[in-house]
């Protein structure tokens, strides 16, 4: 199935208006010509946590949020993503419940990783743990079972409680196939077109390495879950946050991958005023891939960054974005950390906070993000240049959740009105329509506090000139007459 190659929106399925009926209805009204791309609706399904990134079974949607119905509504004039989480399942789903009921009696006992799965005499050894990029500080849970009374410990990759509401899936067992064969058949019956592989990079798990996209098992999993959605017409995007090198190497291998150096390198252009390192990067990224500035989680630092960011650098940067409101997530684990102990895995904070709420380098940084190649996702927070919501960030202690606003349909209305939105509409339209894009990519040579980027096509053509000092977006591009027109974005 083709990726549209235009724009896409990223949100919740009740963060704008409150439920999928209203999205829908904004798509029509409001947002109408802006997502041709289709629309990321965060997990729709039921959950017990991580606001829905631990789903409980994807054969329903949280009626909460509306039916099957309202997501074919949607896919009626836009293509629907939407995500599996393919490393962890909810520990309150039917399957594991049964599970602790049970124990190794129990029928989906072999959905999860017991620790014998992994160590012969299912003692964690410490050396192990210690190679491992943890999410937590243990990778696994332990939990009592009704029937026998036994201790027994999963894996758990990620969750913040202990033990954690988010219960790893073991890949190699058949009884997890024949649940992803139920869950693709079903998004493929209503109408899904891309699907997201979360946290694929964590679903190997062998003693001896960081437990982070293991090679080459982890391309038997990809290669058999491609084949699976290639079936059923979806195209798959996996999420891996890893430097450069790894997303190459996936699309080399015919996947789509995301563009996570190019939300920190933009900021840092803007923070330092030269686009240097910008334009290098954007010489040599990956094509195939999805662009975003702005996402659900943070702004990835490390990994992602390696190999593309100066330490010193990057450290008043995110001293800045503190200093703004932002919240930074850790690396543990000293031997993942970056050059100079540089510890910072991701910035909590919406990209207009972060900008310093700055209209001008606001719509700089989208201007580059839609000229970047691939598909350009706008999270829907930044759809709206959306501040720093403090009180949601209060109520979690969650440093995401400030960039997590749901938004009522007065609240769309009132920052439709403001000047930086409209400016933002009229950038992704042009994205949309102007057909030189997708066509062949050039970084034009500049003083370094520019940033010149070109699409040609035929004899359509259009530059983008960004003067980070002055903060400033400047289109250039032929019209349907031939003419050369300007306008400031």
């Amino acid at each position: 199935m083709p990726v549209r190659n235009q724009v896409q929106l990223i949100t919740y399925p009740d963060s704008l208006g409150g439920n999928l009926k209203a999205l829908n209805q904004l798509l029509q009204t409001h947002f109408a010509g802006l997502f041709g791309g289709g629309v990321h609706i965060l997990p729709p399904f039921p959950s017990s946590g991580d606001r829905g990134f631990a789903p409980l079974t994807y054969s329903e949607i949280e009626p909460a949020f509306g039916t099957w119905d309202d997501i074919r509504a949607i896919g009626r004039h836009h293509d629907i993503l939407v995500d599996v989480m393919i490393n962890h399942i909810s520990q309150r789903s039917p399957y594991f419940q049964d599970f602790l009921r049970h124990g190794r009696a129990s029928r989906w006992a072999d959905l999860f990783l017991t620790l014998d799965k992994v160590w012969p005499d299912g003692q964690p050894r410490q050396e192990d743990i210690d190679r491992m990029f943890l999410r937590r500080p243990r990778p696994y849970s332990t939990f009592t079972i009704a029937a026998t009374g036994e201790q027994i410990s999963v894996w758990t990759t990620f969750g913040r409680e202990d033990p954690s509401e988010q219960i790893d899936l073991d890949l190699r067992s058949p009884l997890t196939w024949q649940l992803l064969r139920e869950w693709f058949g079903r998004f493929a019956e209503n109408g899904v077109k891309i699907v997201r592989l979360d946290a694929v990079g964590y679903v190997v798990k062998k003693p001896g390495t960081s437990c982070f996209f293991v090679e080459p098992e982890i391309w038997e999993v990809l290669g058999e879950i491609k084949g699976l959605a290639d079936s059923l017409g979806i195209a798959l995007l996996p999420e891996v946050h890893a430097p450069l090198p790894l997303q190459k190497k996936l699309e080399e291998r015919g996947f789509w991958v995301y563009d996570f150096v190019l939300p920190f390198t933009v900021l840092s252009a803007l923070h330092t005023g030269s686009g240097e390192r910008l334009a290098g990067y954007l010489r040599v990224c990956p094509r195939h891939q999805f662009t975003m500035l702005d996402c659900h989680d943070g702004i990835p630092v490390l990994p992602d960054l390696e190999g593309w960011i100066d330490v010193a650098e990057a450290r008043r940067v995110v001293d800045t974005c503190i200093a703004r409101g932002s919240r930074v997530s850790r690396i543990l684990g000293e031997q993942h950390k970056g050059e100079g102990g540089l510890d910072v895995h991701q910035i909590g904070g919406t990209y207009y906070e972060v900008l310093g709420r700055d209209d001008d380098a606001y719509i700089a940084a989208r201007a580059i993000q839609l000229f970047a190649p691939g598909v350009p996702q706008v999270y829907y927070v930044g759809l709206l240049a959306g501040e720093n919501d403090e009180e949601a960030y209060r109520a979690t202690g969650d440093y995401r959740a400030a960039n997590r606003h749901n938004y009522t349909m007065a609240e769309v209305e009132q920052a439709l009105q403001r000047n930086v939105v409209q400016r933002l509409f009229r950038l992704i339209r042009f994205r949309n329509a102007y057909p030189a894009f997708g066509g062949e990519f050039r970084v034009l040579d500049g003083p370094p506090h520019q940033v010149r980027l070109e699409w040609t096509r035929g004899d359509r053509r259009c530059r983008l000139t960004v003067d980070l000092q002055a903060r400033t977006a400047d289109i250039d591009y032929v019209d349907e007459a031939g003419r050369e027109v300007r306008w400031r974005a």
